[in-house]
């Protein structure tokens, strides 16, 4: 028995194994592999698989798997893929799983760039992709930062605006909104109705070269022919639909595309290899069938496809209304069963505040029994209080009669000791009125003190000078009148003859007095004079004893008796009592 082959199909959502015997055809690997995915529009898909030379090549249906140039390897890699495009997805793709496989390849077709998609296309198809994979947007669900880890645009899209991926994210995510209420299927549907208007979508390209040599490429897709410049795929510059192509050959690499009208010229192009034509013949008669198919009525087994899925779509329908209402009454009792839990939550809280009010009740009037109590004590002691507050109210009153009294009797006494303060104020002001007269006074005979004691030390001088100079004896008293008649005349020449004669009294010698005892007999009589004056005047003196304190400083000219003296000098100061001033003056003198 032969070995199995094992072989690894991908899908664009799945991988599939299989185990294959080396007689197995393409045909056979291909109905095994529709059948495990459930899809029935088959002619639009193929296997592919890369060849020993590393070039992407379709299975043939027709011959032995194990017979055809795959590379390799085990398990034999397959890849699942849509191989023809339809004209128009919404009419054509039948089978909800076909619309998948075509929008997942159209999309990785996108993304990979290798069909261009400008970008606000580019954002648009992202929206219904993501509405495709996370339905209806919901912001409690959908938090920022849901798309991040979602491969939605293409690079190219990326690197051209300079956004960074919250920003782009921002821009899908106002799209997502706008698609709220559709289907992933239909979101699907209008992803691959927006595709297929772009001019890349669904065209196999091959590289080829005119008579000339120049490059060129060749598109082939579900309409005909198209010749591009080497660097530009979106802008034809001939093309050949299928309605205008009579025929299709090729020789070696030479390819021939014959028109319909026979006067216009073949078109002819070389292809870098033989397989190359092979693929591109291929390409065409496959799209030419499906071209020509698309404009005669449907086979029954299309017919019966369409019936069903429309069954199956209007199944969906009222099954998405029964779900959306059945939500809706979910959500409705959801909403009313939170409702009721808010409002037994409410119940609960308002029953809790209710028991917190009653205990706090119960405790407020046991606090309010025990108030009440305490102020029936204190109103007890506010009555005691009060009478003994009564009583002394009348102590107070007849101590407040008493002090009335009192207030009276020394208002009265004030009245008086006013009057006396006024009085004596007066006898102040008198005072001090004669103590200033008296200061004056006192000034007044300090000065005549001083003067005093000058005209004191002046005339002690002039004693002094009388008591130590001897007086000259006195001239007869007959000569007189010639001494001054006499005096102005001759000052120079004097003499005078003394008669003794009819003199018989003439006293002795030793009984004449000298002028020294005669000073001595005077001082004498003074010193008694001045003592029997001493006491007289010192009792004036103290009696003015406020002049005598003043005079003090003058005082202390002389010694204790001297300083007696003076004062009964000063007392004896005037017109009257002068001859008494001089003596006084001239016993402190002599003392």
């Amino acid at each position: 028995m032969p070995k199995a082959v094992n072989v690894r199909v991908t899908t664009m959502d799945a991988e599939l194994e299989f185990a294959i015997q080396p007689s197995t055809t393409g045909k056979q690997l291909f109905d095994q592999v529709v059948k495990t995915i459930g899809l029935r529009e088959v002619w639009y898909f193929g296997l592919q698989y890369v060849d020993g030379k590393g070039y992407h090549t379709w299975l043939k249906l027709d011959k032995k798997v194990s017979s055809q140039d795959v590379k390799k390897e085990n398990p034999l890699q397959f890849k699942f893929r849509a191989k023809f495009f339809p004209e128009d997805v919404s009419e054509e793709l039948i089978q909800e799983i076909t619309q998948k496989l075509f929008f997942l390849q159209v999309k990785e077709s996108i993304l990979s760039d290798e069909v261009y998609c400008p970008p606000e296309t580019a954002v648009l198809l992202a929206s219904y992709s993501v509405q495709a994979k996370f339905g209806d947007y919901d912001k409690d669900v959908h938090r920022p930062g849901y798309l991040l880890s979602e491969r939605l645009l293409p690079h190219r899209v990326m690197e051209q605006h300079k956004l960074s991926k919250d920003q782009w994210e921002e821009r899908i995510q106002v799209w997502h909104e706008e698609h709220h209420g559709m289907l992933k299927e239909d979101a699907m549907l209008e992803y691959l109705k927006i595709a297929q208007d772009l001019e890349m979508y669904g065209v196999n390209y091959f590289d080829i070269k005119n008579k000339k040599g120049t490059e060129l490429r060749l598109g082939v897709d579900a309409l005909g022919l198209n010749i591009y410049e080497k660097d530009d795929k979106l802008t034809p510059k001939i093309g050949f639909p299928w309605s205008e192509i009579r025929n299709i050959s090729f020789n070696d690499k030479k390819f021939i595309i014959k028109p319909i009208d026979k006067k216009s010229p073949d078109f002819v192009f070389y292809a870098p290899r033989l397989r190359i034509n092979k693929r591109i013949l291929h390409l065409c008669m496959g799209n030419h069938e499906l071209y020509m198919r698309r404009r005669k009525p449907d086979t029954i087994e299309v017919q019966q496809m369409k019936a069903q899925a429309k069954e199956e779509k209007h199944q969906k329908q009222m099954e998405r209304a029964q779900l959306e209402n059945e939500k809706k009454k979910r959500e409705a009792i959801e909403k009313e069963k939170e409702q009721m839990e808010q409002e037994k939550q409410d119940l609960m809280m308002r029953l809790y505040q209710f028991e917190e009010k009653t205990k706090k009740a119960e405790k407020d009037l046991q606090d309010q029994l025990q108030r009440a109590m305490m102020l029936e004590q204190e109103r007890r002691r506010a009555e005691e209080e009060a009478a003994r507050l009564e009583a002394e109210r009348q102590a107070a009153l007849l101590a407040k009669e008493e002090l009335a009294r009192h207030s009276e009797q020394q208002k009265k006494s004030q009245e008086q000791l006013a009057a006396e303060l006024a009085e004596h104020t007066a006898k102040i002001s008198l005072l001090e009125e004669a103590k200033k007269r008296k200061e004056e006074e006192a000034n007044s005979w300090q000065l005549r003190a001083r003067e005093a004691q000058d005209d004191l030390i002046k005339t002690k001088e002039e004693l002094h000078n009388v008591m130590t100079t001897p007086l000259p004896p006195p001239p007869p008293p007959m000569y007189d009148h010639l001494m001054d008649d006499n005096s102005d005349d001759n000052a120079s020449m004097h003499s005078a003859d003394l008669h003794m004669d009819g003199i018989n009294d003439h006293r002795k010698e030793e009984d004449r007095l000298t002028e020294a005892e005669k000073n001595e007999r005077v001082q004498k009589q003074l010193k008694v004079k001045t003592s029997t004056s001493h006491s007289q005047s010192l009792a004036r003196v103290m009696a003015h004893s406020h002049l005598y304190l003043r005079l003090s400083a003058v005082l202390m000219i002389a010694d204790k008796n001297s300083a007696a003296c003076v004062v009964a000098a000063i007392q004896l100061n005037n017109q009257e009592e002068l001859p008494a001033f001089m003596l006084i003056c001239y016993c402190v003198t002599q003392h």
